[in-house]
């Protein structure tokens, strides 16, 4: 008996009857998040999502395999085309958890995927083969009712293939939505890679194609890891070559007296821009959730109105931006149905929409600052300072330190503690293993997950911090480049380190860094607060059999394993 076999893949698993009456309910279904409810939401989204919007973002999924189809039939002859690729990463970053709220505006999105599935096809040309329904030429129907009922028949469900099967494709769409985030932020500096518009329609194609096995869809699911990497490696290109290389800065937590405007998200050319826009007119720029590594960057902290940093992760809003005298927007992803004591001062921005919230298109802030000129500001209260600003570049300046604490035992462990914040009970976890960790370990942390801990007052070895904010999820790349020039110096491979990774994760970004590390060979992962609800217990022990992937368990309990 082979290994699939022992695990039980490979063996079909028809519908039970509990299951069948839920692929017949109209309902919507979502389980992309780490919060969804009971295994997944069908009434309203955890996070807000109504479902009407759910639909719709389905049926945009939908197309976009449509699209895919085509697409990579016409790239196999040589054609391709800018905006059926550009479109490709828009509308997949649309469907990220909270990004899109607004139903006009994925019923837009799932307009110009119709038009240009039909673009695809022509640029393939002839074809002879089997077309899969989602790449046939059928209609968008003109009214909105009808639109969701086409939607609802294209959910996330499907019980037609083998349940591991389907699983592991969720796996790879929900991997290929985290990069398509990555690929948007890089774009707007002027970065693109077709390797990355490649694979996109390659793996989207192959999620209609049933002939192809279980392995063969775990392939694909290590391959959107390692197009992940080449994603992220993009970004922090554009990143470094647009603001230069992350430097360990002190960051304020207090305020500072002036008008204000609050930055939520992860768009390093959204802050910039207006940050020039603002500059002169005496209203202060704060940074919130994501963008508080932005304070790192050379070309961005020479600013002298960007201020502070305000609050924490993403799930604290409704608290904390009612206490925010001024102007709010997101430019990325996180947003929360706002609360009636806030909405009036709220704005979005890009692909993020809320129903009723005032969108800016395009680079004009004129709106943002007029709203912030009109609000109270804020009086001069200095806090505490934190810091950020450890880029692999920042860790390796000071890497022949590192590696003699190492060599002489000042330093016994490395974790990586970091990835999604959330609401979730449980996560209290993160503070705890921070707060337990032994003070000759070094904590590397990065992403929204960091605000559980990046407060603590953790000392340093030797004049190295035991605490270094790496940065956002994406900068997940540099503490791989840590690892691998720490594997290099030490003549070993990166799972023989004295390393561990301890993860959070809350949507489809963290499940892309995820698949990159499984891409990378790495293995010993910890990862909380909960299992995602599309993995099957076939798919999880595979994961567990091959990466010895395992579930957090108690603060205690998982350094004592780690550290014997």
């Amino acid at each position: 008996m082979g290994i699939l076999d022992f695990l039980g893949f490979g063996k079909q698993q028809p519908a039970t009857p509990a299951q069948a009456e839920q692929a017949d309910d109209p309902s919507m279904f979502c389980y992309q998040c780490e919060q969804a409810a009971n295994g997944g939401c069908s009434i309203v989204g955890v996070c807000g999502k109504q479902p009407d919007v759910a639909a719709l973002q389905d049926l945009l999924i939908f197309t976009l395999k449509g699209i895919a189809f085509w697409a990579d039939q016409a790239r196999e002859k040589g054609g391709k085309d800018q905006d059926v690729d550009r479109f490709m990463i828009d509308g997949l970053f649309a469907t990220v958890t909270n990004v899109d709220f607004d139903v006009d505006e994925i019923a837009k999105l799932v307009a110009e995927a119709v038009r240009l599935r039909g673009k695809a096809k022509q640029l393939c040309g002839a074809y002879t083969g089997q077309v899969p329904p989602a790449a046939q030429d059928w209609t968008l129907p003109a009214s909105r009712d009808e639109q969701v009922k086409l939607g609802q028949l294209h959910g996330v469900k499907d019980f037609t293939v083998d349940a591991d099967i389907h699983s592991v494709r969720e796996l790879i769409l929900y991997g290929i939505k985290g990069y398509a985030a990555y690929a948007d932020h890089a774009r707007t500096l002027g970065k693109e890679a077709d390797e990355i518009y490649a694979f996109t329609h390659k793996a989207l194609a192959a999620l209609l194609d049933d002939s192809l096995d279980l392995m063969a869809n775990v392939g694909l699911a290590l391959e959107a890891g390692k197009i992940n990497y080449v994603t992220m490696e993009l970004l922090n290109q554009a990143h470094v070559e647009a603001y230069g290389h992350p430097q360990p800065t002190p960051v304020q937590l207090g305020t500072k007296a002036g008008k204000a405007i609050l930055v939520s998200g992860h768009d390093l050319k959204f802050l910039e821009e207006l940050l020039k826009q603002t500059e002169g007119t005496g209203v202060n720029i704060y940074t919130h959730g994501e963008m508080l590594p932005a304070h790192g960057y050379p070309g961005l902290k020479k600013y002298d109105h960007l201020v502070a940093n305000f609050g924490g992760a993403w799930q604290d809003q409704h608290k904390e931006f009612a206490q925010f005298p001024g102007a709010i927007i997101f430019n990325t992803n996180c947003i929360q149905k706002p609360a009636a004591n806030y909405i009036d001062r709220l704005f979005t921005w890009g692909l993020v929409q809320w129903p009723g919230v005032k969108h800016v298109d395009g680079w004009d802030f004129s709106a943002v600052i007029k709203m912030a000129q009109e609000c109270d500001g804020f009086e001069d209260n200095p806090g505490q300072e934190i810091l950020t600003g450890f880029g692999h570049n920042a860790i390796l300046g000071v890497a022949d330190k590192i590696i003699a604490a190492v060599k002489g035992g000042d330093i016994k462990h490395f974790f990586l503690v970091g990835g999604c914040d959330g609401a979730k009970s449980g996560r209290n976890y993160y503070t705890e293993f921070a707060e337990k960790a032994p003070q000759d370990t070094v904590i590397l942390t990065l992403a929204c997950g960091k605000y559980r801990f990046n407060k603590m007052e953790l000392g340093d070895i030797g004049g190295i911090p035991r605490l270094l904010d790496v940065g956002q999820c994406n900068d997940a790349y540099s503490a791989i480049q840590v690892a691998l020039a720490l594997a290099d110096a030490f003549e070993c491979e990166v799972n023989e380190l004295p390393l561990s990774m301890i993860l959070s994760w809350y949507e489809q970004k963290a499940v892309a860094i995820l698949l990159t590390l499984l891409h990378l060979g790495i293995k010993d992962i910890k990862l909380g607060p909960t299992l995602p609800a599309f993995i099957t217990p076939n798919v999880l022990n595979f994961l567990v059999e091959n990466y010895n992937i395992a579930p957090i368990t108690t603060a205690e309990e998982d350094l004592k394993q780690i550290l014997g």
